[in-house]
């Protein structure tokens, strides 16, 4: 399992020395919102994105995995009933998979719960209009040989898939291997019936699991909170779990790099406590 930091937490940083700044912390990547690089990440050119790439190289880490993705270009939404909005909507989901493959990212998660609100009295519609946005970009996935994540957000931030078995049903859904779910500690924490290791040993079997984002229910970042994570960690080693997580706090106190340094020292800690047993 390889440890990502969520490069929003250190945006006052330039991108080259955000990577610089993770690598010397011990990340081995970079979760990347691309809304922090430009203000519509699919017009990059070839060019740009060989430098974004580049800069995670030259500091001995990778670009694991983007998320935030429908947060630029502004206006996005995968449930409204404007037809050409969801349009663009998908093309944007679209391209950022063949951004995510130019950076090397194999991970997508689309999180983004502004962008896919339920308009009230039309919710059924507003679900179906969401899946089939999310069945539309199992293709361009494929082609680019990247997973794109549904992620089961909190009741709080949206109520369109909260549960893993929500978004466990649309993956089966749409049937690709190229569409799955992750598990966001945070949200799960808050919104889920069973316990994030119980989920843990539940659906990574699956294999619909292709990620896993490490933050607390009081949305700051894994060990400032009540969240136990050492059951979690051990419970993804248990099942095997070989994929990537992202440490991804949205409260820096007392501020971001503190926060980036805090969340891989406690998280490493714990994971040599594993592999010593």
């Amino acid at each position: 399992m390889k440890i990502s930091l969520c490069n929003e937490v250190i945006a006052q940083y330039d991108f080259a020395r955000q990577c610089d700044f993770a690598a010397r912390l011990g990340y081995d990547g970079i979760e990347l919102a691309p809304y922090t690089i430009s203000d519509d990440p699919t017009t990059l050119t070839a060019s740009e994105r060989a430098r974004l790439r580049k800069a995670a190289s030259d500091s001995g880490i990778a670009i694991t995995s983007l998320h935030y993705l429908m947060r630029a270009p502004a206006g996005l939404s995968i449930t409204s009933g404007d037809d050409s909005l969801r349009r663009r909507t998908v093309d944007v989901m679209r391209g950022l998979c063949a951004f995510a493959a130019d950076l090397g990212a194999t991970v997508l998660v689309h999180g983004s719960p502004d962008q896919r609100k339920l308009e009230k009295g039309s919710e059924a519609e507003g679900r179906k209009r969401g899946i089939a946005c999310f069945a539309a970009v199992a293709d361009a996935a494929a082609a680019a040989g990247v997973v794109y994540c549904i992620e089961p957000l909190s009741t709080h931030q949206t109520a369109f898939i909260n549960t893993v078995a929500e978004a466990a049903a649309i993956v089966g859904e749409i049937g690709s291997p190229a569409v799955r779910t992750m598990i966001d500690c945070s949200a799960a924490a808050l919104t889920e019936t069973q316990a994030v290791p119980d989920l843990v040993r539940r659906w990574v079997p699956a294999g619909l699991i292709g990620h896993v984002h490490l933050n607390d229910p009081n949305r700051r970042g894994p060990g400032e909170g009540s969240l136990a994570f050492a059951p979690i960690l051990s419970a993804l080693r248990a099942q095997d779990y070989r994929g990537n997580a992202a440490i991804e706090p949205f409260v820096y106190e007392p501020d971001g790099p503190a926060c980036a340094a805090r969340g891989i020292g406690y998280i490493r800690g714990i994971l040599a406590g594993i592999a010593a047993v």
